[in-house]
């Protein structure tokens, strides 16, 4: 139960936190991926608006110095080409060959075309993933403003540049101006500029364009650095829900334990003991609080069921003795014609005088709450042969017994001479005479299979007649108390068998009637052996019954 409700728990919480966290870190990832985008474009205008500038000025030895810079500040490249896709400038050395091709380029081409938009443009080089973004270079607007941007030197100067350009930013214009700005270097390295500018030329009049290209792997990092950060939080959450939900299932499912083993103890013939649940839902210490007034109740019950069958029977047993003394007393004093009326008072006086030894019998059964032990089964059965041989004789009945070497078997103590003695009683009176009544002992090893499974052999009791025997119905009824075949002889009780099929439960086995060979019953007791199997494959020691009669002919005599 507890590791039930553990896994429905953890995965509820897994269906949630993956619910959570996936979306969250693709819209991280996207952020991410955006985020250097935007940096890369805006870097591209800037350096984009310093060459213009810079181009109008005719001061192309600066870009040089400004490509550089950039490149620094982004950890990328700056390449900066004119408007026939020349090499301007570069913050770092070009292959070879590569120079003579940088017009080709996509984004390059794109920027030189004059469009406003940015290409944008993820390629992979060595290895490592780059983005590039170009930009168009040309004149802005007319326009006054300040511009920011970064130079070297350690002096302030400021100067006044007229030039020519033109400007895309709001389509193609028809007047010109000159234009003339201002910049100061500063310590710092900010390089601001002011002035105004205008100019009419189209789109197609880009002075150059200005290609940034940064390497995504930082960004790969810190999306990766977010889904370990996210898995880690999951893994922390599932935890934290594990010991949650495992301290709340050892909560709920203790009084349930609680509630199992007294089940299991008032099952198996104990006696009911109450269960104290002082913690749980309260749906369990309400159940807990039903299951002690029942078990209390049940207890109750049968020990008054007990103790009625067994004071009745114990006082029942008194006025019997005394009953059948009567009646024998009354033997001399009656008249011839009534004898036969006396005698079968004095039998049903004897057949209750059995039941009531029965009753006391099974009452006592379950009353005791005996642990089943090693007997010797072939002692035993020697010696209720020895015990039974004589009257089976005076009878006319042979009572033969087969007992090989099977060992110890486990049954409560005195439970197989019971046993015995209520299946030979009922075979010496269901036998006619001059037949034979058979005690078989066979050992039954479990298959190859079975063995490894460590399953425990059996062995068979078997108590056979030559009487009439049984129909399968009559069979299936034979157990019932107080229930007897239509003309049985006499004398019976039918408690005899239902005590039988008590004691061999109680042991461990179990007990069947099954049709015999020679059209009599046949009542098979199993009980568990004591010695764990030795046999590779499963069969019953001693051969058919036959040849064991025939190997066994002398053992009865030597057994009486």
């Amino acid at each position: 139960m507890t590791r039930r409700l553990l896994l429905s728990y953890l995965s509820l919480a897994a269906l949630v936190l993956l619910g959570l966290e996936i979306p969250l870190g693709f819209v991280y990832s996207r952020a991410e991926r955006e985020r250097i985008v935007n940096s890369a474009n805006d870097e591209a205008e800037s350096v984009a608006a310093y060459a213009a500038l810079s181009l109008a000025a005719h001061r192309r030895d600066e870009l040089v110095e400004r490509a550089r810079h950039c490149a620094e500040r982004i950890g990328g490249q700056v390449v900066i080409v004119d408007a026939d896709g020349k090499l301007l400038a570069s913050s770092h050395s070009l292959p070879d060959g590569e120079e003579q091709t940088l017009a080709s380029l996509p984004e390059i081409s794109a920027a030189l075309r004059g469009h406003a938009t940015t290409d944008v443009r993820t390629t992979t080089t060595g290895g490592v993933h780059y983005l590039s973004v170009a930009a168009p270079v040309g004149p802005t607007t007319a326009s006054t403003g300040t511009g920011t941007g970064s130079g070297a030197g350690a002096d302030t100067a400021s100067r006044t540049v007229t030039s020519t350009g033109s400007d895309t930013d709001s389509g193609p214009r028809s007047d010109s101006d000159s234009d003339s700005y201002s910049y100061s270097d500063s310590d710092s390295g900010t390089r601001s500029y002011s002035g105004s500018y205008s100019n009419s030329n189209s789109a197609e009049s880009a002075q150059g364009a200005v290609r940034v290209t940064l390497p995504t792997t930082m960004v790969h990092a810190r999306v990766f650095a977010v889904w370990l950060l996210l898995a880690l939080a999951g893994l922390t959450v599932l935890t934290g829900v594990a010991a949650v939900a495992f301290a709340f299932a050892r909560w709920t499912g203790r009084p349930i334990r609680q509630l199992e083993e007294a089940t299991h103890r008032l099952a198996e013939g104990g006696t009911a003991t109450s269960v104290v649940v002082t913690s749980g839902p309260p749906e369990v210490r309400s159940l807990a609080a039903a299951f002690n007034r029942t078990a209390a109740r049940l207890e109750h019950l049968l020990a008054s069921q007990r103790a009625f069958a067994g004071e009745a029977s114990h006082q029942l047993k008194t006025p019997l003795a005394a009953l059948r003394l009567r009646l024998e007393n009354l033997e001399p004093d009656i008249a011839r014609r009534a004898r036969p009326s006396l005698d079968a008072a004095v039998t049903e006086t004897d057949r209750l005088a059995r039941m009531v030894e029965g009753l006391l019998a099974m009452a006592r059964l379950e009353e005791a709450a005996a642990i089943p032990a090693q007997v010797d089964l072939g002692a035993i059965c020697a010696e209720r042969h020895r015990t039974w041989g004589p009257l089976f004789e005076r009878e006319g009945v042979s009572l033969v017994l087969f007992a090989g070497s099977v060992g110890p078997v486990m049954a409560l103590p005195g439970a197989v001479e019971q046993i015995l003695d209520n299946l030979l009683s009922n075979a010496l009176r269901a036998s006619p005479a001059h037949s034979t009544v058979t005690m078989e002992l066979r050992l039954l090893v479990p298959a190859r299979r079975a063995l490894r499974d460590a399953r425990p052999s059996w062995v068979d009791l078997h108590v056979t007649d030559e009487g009439p025997g049984m129909t399968p119905e009559q069979r299936a009824r034979a157990f019932d108390r107080f229930w007897r075949a239509p003309g049985a002889p006499k004398g019976g009780t039918g408690l005899g068998l239902s005590l039988v099929q008590r004691l061999a439960h109680a042991s461990g086995g179990e007990v069947s009637l099954r049709e015999a060979a020679t059209g009599g019953l046949d009542a098979v007791v199993r009980l568990p052996s004591a010695e764990p199997p030795a046999q590779p494959h499963g069969h019953s020691f001693g051969g058919r019954p036959g040849q064991r009669r025939r190997q066994s002919s002398a053992e009865p005599a030597a057994a009486q």
